[in-house]
């Protein structure tokens, strides 16, 4: 089985990018072949900054190594270290309907938020299905936001084999039901576009200042809250801390008794827990550049060495070889 994901270098990864696509991608390296990139081409449509995107690239490379992504057990580059797969996304648009792009969610979505729209934002889901196709992926671990992006592929690789001959092998997403939407501050979605993130490595003071801002209703300590696994803070608890602490918590919440700022309290005592290591991690990473380099250098050099193969498949099928 091979697994592909991949994570946008947008801004500084936060507790939704851990929960919703990093931890899971960690676990699955000990369930098939995985291959893991840094999409930088796909941070082309919300970063217009060169420096801010090298920046994140970086970040994004320092927090997946440090939270537990082994270049052993996986495949870690970044995305436009393998230039196949912007060849590949021009022969899957000449089989591209425009009408299935102009359904996906993702880019109705953003332009109701205003976001102007270009070609990139529109185009999208292409170049993710030759991110995806290119690597013959068998399973894509996605958020439940992307899984009709993946959807896509699946329609474009079809659509490919039947114009041209078996070429692509026809990926499934797979959703975390349990992680599929982290909670940011405010209860949305966490999300750098909404600006509610906590950051997976930050100060303990900013971290801090985070967690104990989030806003509560107005009930007291004394007051039972039937409805307390609605409470941000909670859900959040349930994802750093252990079965049992969560269930304590929350049967203390529903009886009365515990107020809100001891609930914030124990929620940053076990969030700072969960990312020590990771934390210790990082700081040997970034004092060590050499390494994070070469990590990278060897997983372009594994990707390409399945990308060419795929994308020389995909040639002779359509007649451009």
């Amino acid at each position: 089985m091979r697994i592909l994901s991949g994570i946008q270098p947008s801004g500084i990864l936060h507790v939704g990018n851990y929960f919703g696509m990093m931890k899971p991608a960690i676990e699955l390296q000990e369930q098939g072949e995985a291959y893991y990139f840094i999409a930088n081409y796909h941070s082309m449509t919300s970063v217009f900054e060169a420096e801010k995107r090298r920046e994140y690239v970086r970040g994004v490379a320092l927090d997946f190594l440090a939270c537990g992504l082994d270049p052993v057990k996986s495949v870690f580059f970044i995305q436009s270290d393998v230039p196949e797969v912007t060849e590949l996304t021009w022969l899957l648009s000449s089989v591209t309907p425009m009408g299935l792009l102009e359904r996906c969610h993702s880019y109705k979505d953003k332009l109701a938020k205003d976001i102007s729209p270009n070609h990139g934002l529109f185009a999208y889901p292409v170049l993710m299905a030759a991110d995806i196709l290119i690597y013959d992926a068998n399973v894509v671990p996605v958020g439940r936001d992307q899984k009709q992006h993946v959807e896509v592929t699946r329609d474009l690789a079809i659509k490919f084999n039947g114009l041209y001959g078996e070429t692509f092998v026809i990926p499934e997403p797979q959703i975390s039901e349990a992680t599929a939407t982290v909670p940011g501050v405010d209860g949305q979605k966490m999300s750098k576009s909404y600006h509610n993130t906590i950051n997976i490595f930050d100060t303990e003071k900013a971290i801090r200042k985070r967690i104990m801002g989030l806003v509560m209703d107005s009930r007291t300590p004394d007051e039972p809250k039937p409805d307390a696994e609605k409470n941000i803070a909670i859900q959040l608890l349930k994802l750093v801390a252990s079965a049992d602490v969560y269930s304590e918590t929350l049967e203390k919440l529903r009886a009365g008794g515990l107020g809100y700022g001891d609930l914030k309290k124990t929620l940053f005592t076990h969030y700072w827990e969960q990312f020590a290591e990771a934390r210790k991690r990082r700081d040997e990473l970034e004092a060590d550049p050499t390494y994070v380099d070469g990590v990278l250098a060897d997983g372009a050099e594994k990707a390409r060495e399945v990308a060419s193969g795929v994308l020389k498949r995909a040639r002779r099928a359509c007649g451009i070889d």
